[in-house]
């Protein structure tokens, strides 16, 4: 066990200060592994907190819990005096955060990006622009201010993600390796800009993998194993026992090709440890080990020796050598007193960010051309090629009889029909009004109308009338129907020809003029499409289909895209609220699928001269409904996919059912029950039967409220599902 140094630092921080951070036994569990464990620290106002640690060891789990985008598994912490558990929201517009990678947006210019989180923090459009003064005087990044932020060289790339972190003047800033991947220049110049924070009173807390950076900080922490190992200041962390331990004493040797001789001076009798350090070797020994035997040892009488104190590295690697599961922390440095709140707790309003995000994601649409290529052309190209190609024909007959006759006979040929296996009568009627509207409405696909002297006709020998209405809105239908009921005919005909004539010499039946006919006439007469035109089938249907596909993938792979590049964690720091993070993202794509909607429709009505025979309010309205559960799919979809593929993967597992289950190709009666059941859960179900009704059938409102009600159902299961899901935070 490590026990802590035995004297106090001269350097020790007034312990009247407040802490701006406390924690206390924080830790952090993903399922069964631990990965912060048990962590209690302090951080003082203005300090600049170094936070080490191999990878892995928890360094940026610690961060995302203080910011409040990661909760705690156990223990606590507050920052400026709130809980961050209980107030994540309320610390949010009061830190700043640099994550380890460029998690800005890349096709922004860096003036944009400015903007952006600044609107984000809620400021004034001249508070904005003073600020972004301020913040590119201190980072010198005026020269670069319209450039794509994506095309700047790393370290302008930090400049540009501290200037964003910087803009509403943050109590805190947390910096998550903030030097990684940038040249010694750059890194000293950042960190020359973070002691000038330091001096005007900001709270620093960084991580960090550099010794020398290290060496900069007032305070460090260092983790191993997921657990505080060490806490204190740099000059007093050096100074531990356990570092250079009683008996022992640190030389520096330099002599040629240093790492020849390491393994040499390693195996020297005292010598605890040997490092090969730049270009010289340093060594931890017993006091009785002297110059002259390295020299001895290495066989170079003018190798220069000398005695220095231990680095950070030696002090972290010493420990974490000495380590245990069973090891006590050693903490040398006072803690401050927690920190009051300031004020109470702030709830972010509904609609906190709403303008920033609306902006930022119409500038995302009008900058990106392979989006614009996807929204708009593909489409089109869709809807001509479905719409001159697809010429598909299939069963579907339900149908709906009103029998003016009711006698035996009429009852027969309802059986008749039946016998047929190729229609179901799905009801009974007794008035015209009735009847036309299962037709108009959708129930009904086929109607059969029995005049009231079908009995008596037959009786006569006189040939009987039967009218067959075929929905030709639905060329599969129709042509089944047509030639079903046609055929019927001729052969209810030929069996009353056949006992006629067995009976009597003569014909069975006359038309209207006296001439021989058969005793059956059956008519069809085809509605809506009456010409069967494959076009005006599955154009209306396509306009649901695609519009579902656009905006699936498009909300979908906005959000992941974000979550990917690391700009949704970055916007998870910042006080935008839930809602005003979702609406911003939804509403633009809703925008487009308006424009979207009205796009097809047009090619719909003067390439392929499909009118819209029904209310254009109507029909918009819908579709508007159905435009908002189009994107609550993407958005459900963009909370259960972690990358951009597994988005893609998700999207094709809805959009094949769509397709295929809707009634959009092929007809849902004449599925298995178990999958005719499953087709009323797919929005686009309830779609397709609005848009046919509205455009072919000129139904009304009242004529698809069972429509209605199906896709308000969707949309608001899928809407719930996507909020409740989507957290502003990461675990």
């Amino acid at each position: 066990m490590i026990e802590p140094h035995d004297t106090a630092p001269d350097t020790a921080p007034d312990a009247t200060h407040d802490a701006v951070i406390v924690v206390e036994q924080l830790t952090r569990r993903f399922g069964t592994r631990t990965v912060v464990d048990g962590v209690t620290f302090s951080v003082a106002r203005g300090a600049i907190f170094g936070l080490l640690g191999p990878n892995g060891s928890g360094k940026s789990t610690i961060i995302r819990m203080l910011c409040g985008v990661l909760p705690p598994s156990a223990g606590s912490a507050t920052l400026l005096g709130f809980d961050v558990k209980q107030h994540a929201e309320s610390i949010k517009s009061r830190i700043g955060y640099m994550s380890q990678s460029f998690s800005l947006y890349r096709d922004l210019t860096a003036r944009e990006n400015l903007r952006f989180y600044g609107r984000i923090y809620g400021l004034s459009d001249p508070r904005i622009q003073t600020r972004i003064d301020e913040v590119t005087e201190l980072t010198a990044i005026r020269p670069y201010l319209d450039q794509i932020a994506g095309t700047l060289s790393g370290g302008w790339k930090q400049r540009l993600a501290l200037a964003c972190a910087l803009i509403h003047e943050p109590d805190v800033l947390f910096l998550d390796e903030p030097t990684a991947g940038i040249d010694p220049v750059a890194r000293r110049d950042l960190w020359d800009l973070l002691f000038e924070l330091s001096g005007r009173g900001v709270t620093l807390f960084v991580t960090t993998h550099y010794m020398d950076e290290a060496e900069r900080c007032t305070d460090i922490a260092y983790l191993h194993h997921s657990r505080l190992m060490v806490l204190g200041k740099p000059a007093d962390l050096k100074a531990l026992p356990a570092v250079t331990p009683v008996g022992t004493h640190r030389m520096e040797v330099a002599l040629p090709r240093p790492a020849e001789h390491l393994t040499v001076l390693r195996a020297l009798p005292g010598v605890l440890d040997a490092t090969l350090f730049g270009e010289t070797l340093h060594l931890l020994a017993d006091k009785n080990v002297t110059a002259q035997a390295i020299c001895e040892a290495a066989h170079d009488d003018n190798a220069e020796v000398r005695n220095i104190t231990p680095s950070l590295e030696d002090v972290f690697v010493t420990l974490a050598r000495a380590a245990t599961d069973s090891m006590t922390p050693v903490v040398i440095t006072e803690v401050a007193q927690p920190m009051a709140a300031v004020g109470e707790p702030q709830q972010p309003s509904v609609t906190g960010g709403l303008m920033a995000i609306l902006l930022k994601e119409f500038t995302h649409i009008a900058r990106e051309p392979a989006t614009l290529l996807f929204m708009f052309v593909i489409p089109l190209m869709q809807t001509i090629i479905f719409g001159l190609a697809i010429d598909t024909k299939v069963e579907h007959l339900p149908t709906v009889v009103f029998d003016l006759d009711g006698r035996s006979e009429s009852r027969n040929l309802q059986q008749a029909f039946v016998n047929t296996r190729a229609f179901r009568i799905e009801s009974q009627v007794h008035d015209e009004q009735s009847f036309q509207a299962a037709l108009t409405s959708g129930r009904a696909k086929v109607g059969l109308r029995i005049p009231p002297d079908y009995s008596e006709r037959l009786v006569r020998h006189e040939q009987a009338l039967v009218q067959v209405l075929i929905d030709g809105s639905d060329s599969q239908i129709a042509n089944t129907a047509q030639r079903t009921s046609q055929q019927l005919g001729i052969q209810l005909s030929r069996q009353i020809a056949t006992r006629f004539l067995e009976n009597n010499g003569s014909s069975p039946a006359r038309d209207g003029y006296g001439a021989t006919s058969l005793p059956i006439e059956i008519r069809t007469r085809l509605l809506y499409n009456p010409s069967l035109e494959s076009a005006r089938f599955f154009v209306p249907g396509l306009v649901g289909i695609i519009l579902q596909m656009v905006l699936m993938f498009l909300t979908a792979f906005a959000v992941v895209r974000e979550r990917e590049l690391g700009t949704l964690e970055q916007l998870f720091v910042t006080p935008v609220s839930r809602f005003g993070l979702l609406l911003g993202k939804l509403i633009p794509y809703a925008l487009v699928g308006m424009l979207e909607t009205a796009i097809i429709l047009a090619v719909m009505v003067y390439l392929f001269d499909v009118q819209i025979a029904g209310d254009l309010l109507v029909l918009l309205t819908l579709s508007g409904l159905f435009i908002i559960t189009s994107l609550g799919i993407g958005l459900l979809i963009s909370t259960l996919a972690k990358t951009q593929l597994q988005a893609m993967q998700y999207a094709f597992l809805v959009l094949l059912p769509s397709v295929l289950l809707s009634g959009f190709m092929f007809p849902r009666e004449e599925m298995p029950l178990p999958i005719y059941w499953a087709t009323f859960a797919i929005p686009a179900t309830w779609f397709v039967e609005i848009l046919r009704g509205v455009i072919l059938r000129g139904a009304g409102f009242m004529d698809l409220v069972p429509q209605v009600i199906g896709l308000l159902t969707c949309c608001f299961t899928l809407l719930s599902l996507s909020v409740m899901r989507f957290r502003k935070q990461l675990g």
